[in-house]
C-alpha cells in the first residue's frame, strides 16, 4: 500500500494553491508516497459560513486520520513570527494519533527569540530574564526555531524536499517493521 502524506500548511490560501499542491504531490510521488491536500469543505455546495467551516474541519480530521504521516509548511503566516494556527492544530492532532510528522520552515536555523527580538524587541529584568518589549510576555529562550511544542514533536527541515524524504523513509521503515517505534 502506498503511504499517504497529509499536506498541512497555509498553502491552501496561496493564489496558485492547485498548482502548488500538484507540485507537492509530484515530490511525494517521487519518494513513493501520495500527497493529500486538505479538504476544501466542498465549497461549491455553498451554505453558511458555519456549515462550510464544519465541512472543512470534519473533512480535514477525516483526512488526517486516513493518512500515514503529515508534512507541514511552518512558514510564518499573517504575522512575522508564528506558523498558521490551523497547521499547528493539525500537527498536534497527528502527533496525538501517533503519526510521524515533518515540518519545513524558512530560516530554520534562526532561533525564535532572535525573531522576537527583531519584531517586538526584548528587555531583560534584574535576573536577566527576557521579556517581549511590545507585549510584556516571557520569551522562551530555549534556542529553538519555533515554539518548543513544535520543535520537540516534529522533525524540522530547511526545505520541503528534505522533509518529504524524511517522511518517506520513516513510512517505508514502518511498512518494513510494523511493530517498531520510529520518529
Amino acid at each position: 500500500m502506498t503511504p499517504k502524506i497529509y499536506l498541512a500548511g497555509p498553502d491552501v490560501f496561496f493564489p496558485d494553491a492547485r498548482t502548488h499542491f500538484d507540485a507537492l504531490n509530484a515530490k511525494c510521488r517521487s519518494h513513493g508516497c501520495i500527497g493529500v491536500r486538505p479538504s476544501d469543505g466542498q465549497l461549491e455546495l455553498g451554505g453558511t459560513g458555519d456549515e462550510i467551516a464544519d465541512r472543512i474541519y470534519r473533512g480535514n480530521i477525516e483526512l488526517l486520520r486516513s493518512c500515514d504521516g503529515v508534512l507541514a509548511n511552518l512558514m510564518p503566516f499573517r504575522n512575522p513570527l508564528e506558523p498558521d494556527s490551523g497547521t499547528v492544530f493539525e500537527l498536534g492532532f497527528a502527533v496525538a494519533l501517533g503519526k510521524p510528522a515533518a515540518g519545513y520552515l524558512p530560516q530554520r536555523r534562526r532561533i525564535h527569540e532572535d525573531k522576537i527580538r527583531g519584531v517586538c524587541g526584548v528587555t531583560r529584568d534584574a535576573q536577566g530574564v527576557g521579556w517581549d518589549a511590545t507585549h510584556g510576555f516571557l520569551v522562551e529562550e530555549f534556542g529553538q526555531p519555533v515554539n518548543l511544542m513544535l520543535s520537540r514533536s516534529t522533525r524540522l527541515f530547511d526545505d520541503v524536499d528534505g522533509a518529504i524524504e524524511h517522511l518517506a523513509n520513516v513510512l517505508a521503515a514502518r511498512v518494513a517493521q510494523p511493530d517498531a517505534t520510529l520518529a
